[in-house]
């Protein structure tokens, strides 16, 4: 086993931007790259490996492969690959929208849900989002400031900055905002609830549709209690320092300062390094390979690197 390069995913949704193209180097035929799937078994977006003895393959095909020792024990509590991982460039606002929990997904999508962590890599001056509600409400006020078209009223819009980390747990009513940048760490899983689009219509002329009923049946109505912005413990190393952004049952994530040279393993876990900025030697028993901005690592479990050099990376293990 080794560490795997991966091209990601990437998507043209109507509110994307242009930034993932040239900023981050992403190949697309596609005016807009609106989400770059930057970690992803999942069949709506499958990575590809770029580089090694399987070049070419899907990384669920090496996966597939390798078996559940390159996953590590953690990811045996799982029942498929347990995360995906995304940058967003958020040109316009997203919908307004909410994510079913596991229970629900289960029995009405066929997959797991979606609790995620946003971490704000840059934004516009002035940009906002949506993080829940400013107050409680019933279920009979959401439904029908929905139809209303008054839900904005009550909802908690957030001034947002670079650094900034907002963890939205399954249920949470929220929206990314014009003008933000953000890398997404979630749970596997693609089941999206739209509660409001604004009346714009999707690349069929048509209006996207809503999913009023599903949502009204899993958001929570309270408002959010969860600690977000400049949060998330900062520990000082020899190599620079770790900031941690989420760390729950479903996934852990951190924000590693390379400034310098470490080493690091996972006995129980893979992990994955995406460079946010800068770049990143990382060397290993029999290889070696340079992590620009914007490039993907997979990492097995058990399996020593060292990383070198000085950049921002995201750093996410189950």
């Amino acid at each position: 086993m080794y560490p795997l390069l991966l091209r990601p995913a990437l998507k043209d949704y109507l509110w994307g931007g242009t930034k993932l193209k040239t900023e981050y180097g992403y190949q697309t035929d596609a005016q807009k790259a609106a989400e770059a799937w930057v970690l992803s078994c999942h069949q709506d977006g499958q990575n590809t490996v770029l580089n090694g003895e399987y070049k070419g393959r899907t990384l669920s095909e090496v996966l597939s492969l390798w078996g559940a020792g390159a996953l590590g024990s953690k990811a045996a509590a799982f029942p498929y690959f347990p995360l995906l991982i995304k940058l967003i460039d958020a040109k316009d606002k997203l919908s307004v929208q909410v994510h079913p929990n596991d229970d629900y997904a289960l029995a009405h999508e066929g997959e797991f849900g979606k609790t995620e962590m946003w971490y704000v890599v840059d934004c516009d001056e002035g940009a906002r989002l949506i993080y829940g509600f400013d107050r409680a409400v019933s279920k009979e006020e959401f439904e029908r400031r929905i139809r209303e078209n008054t839900l904005s009223e009550i909802c908690h819009f957030v001034p947002v900055h670079k650094g900034d980390v907002f963890f939205i747990a399954a249920g949470t009513l929220h929206a990314i905002g014009a003008g933000i940048l953000i890398a997404e760490v979630q749970q596997n899983s693609n089941t999206t609830y739209r509660v409001s689009d604004y009346g714009r219509l999707g690349a069929d002329g048509k209006p996207r549709p809503l999913h009023v009923e599903k949502a009204l049946c899993v958001t929570n109505r309270e408002k959010p209690s969860h600690p977000y912005g400049q949060v998330g413990k900062v520990t000082e190393h020899p190599f620079g320092r770790l900031r941690e952004l989420a760390a729950c049952s479903l996934f852990t994530a951190q924000l590693l300062s390379l400034n310098g040279c470490g080493d690091f393993c996972e006995p129980d876990s893979f992990f994955s390094l995406v460079v946010l900025e800068g770049k990143a030697d990382c060397t290993w028993c029999d290889g070696s390979l340079t992590l620009d901005k914007g490039e993907s690592l997979f990492v097995p479990a058990g399996l020593p690197v060292t990383l070198s050099g000085k950049a921002e990376i995201l750093y996410s293990r189950v």
